[in-house]
């Protein structure tokens, strides 16, 4: 089963930051998992908030400050202070960070709450700078992004999220085309998501950071888990 380090290696770093992304780089697992917002000034950052304020000792929205003005804040005090100093990566830094290793990268769009035109291009230039399309999954709430996606890029994976089930993931396919579906917990044990594993669809689950539910959902054949404790759960899922 694929395991993804959820913002990086979040349980022991601060999350969507370079030091929580060079942790996770170093592990045997399938790959990281990040979010994605646009600054005033259209730069890609990686953050998973809208706002700053739980992440750092600023405050306000991503969409109202420069990429500038974002970087005079610190991203690493909140966990640790050892972490002081960290500033919020661009999308850029990570991917160069990780394009030399085996990882794949799932990028979630957070345009969900506000609209970002143009994200899906601009990410997807983003990719293509570091030659990423066979290692990059795209998932996102906003479907519609994700269809967007899916046609601008038929060769890269997508994958809708959901927080909860639908009737039929099966025919929901069809209307927005991915190659896998990204389900929450309390979402697996529904018979939409049960029959959509019985029929191959890949179904990828988060945030799992406990053992006996990792252990469950690899016997029930999911794809993949995305997870804040990703050294732990491979040692555990890999014995």
């Amino acid at each position: 089963m694929h395991i993804f380090a959820h913002r990086g290696y979040s349980s022991k770093y601060p999350e969507n930051t370079l030091a929580a992304f060079k942790a996770a780089a170093k592990l045997k697992i399938t790959g990281v998992e990040l979010d994605v917002h646009l600054t005033k000034d259209r730069k890609i950052v990686v953050i998973h908030d809208e706002k700053i304020n739980r992440t750092s000792n600023g405050k306000g929205y991503v969409k109202d400050m420069t990429l500038k003005e974002l970087r005079k804040f610190d991203f690493g005090s909140w966990f640790h202070p050892k972490f002081q100093g960290e500033k919020i990566p661009t999308l850029a830094e990570v991917l160069d960070l990780l394009k030399d290793t085996h990882h794949k990268i799932n990028i979630e769009l957070k345009s969900d709450k506000f609209v970002y035109p143009g994200l899906e291009e601009l990410v997807l230039q983003e990719v293509d700078q570091f030659q990423l399309r066979n290692r990059v999954i795209i998932s996102s709430f906003d479907h519609e992004a994700v269809k967007r996606m899916a046609e601008l890029a038929p060769d890269v994976e997508t994958a809708p999220l959901f927080s909860y089930s639908i009737l039929n993931m099966k025919w929901y396919r069809t209307l927005f085309p991915a190659n896998a579906l990204h389900v929450a917990y309390r979402a697996v044990r529904r018979r939409p998501v049960l029959e959509a594993l019985k029929v191959g669809i890949p179904i990828r689950v988060y945030t799992i950071n406990d053992k006996e539910q990792a252990k469950m959902l690899l016997h029930l054949g999911v794809a993949g888990i995305i997870t804040d404790c990703p050294e732990e759960l491979y040692e555990v899922l890999n014995k």
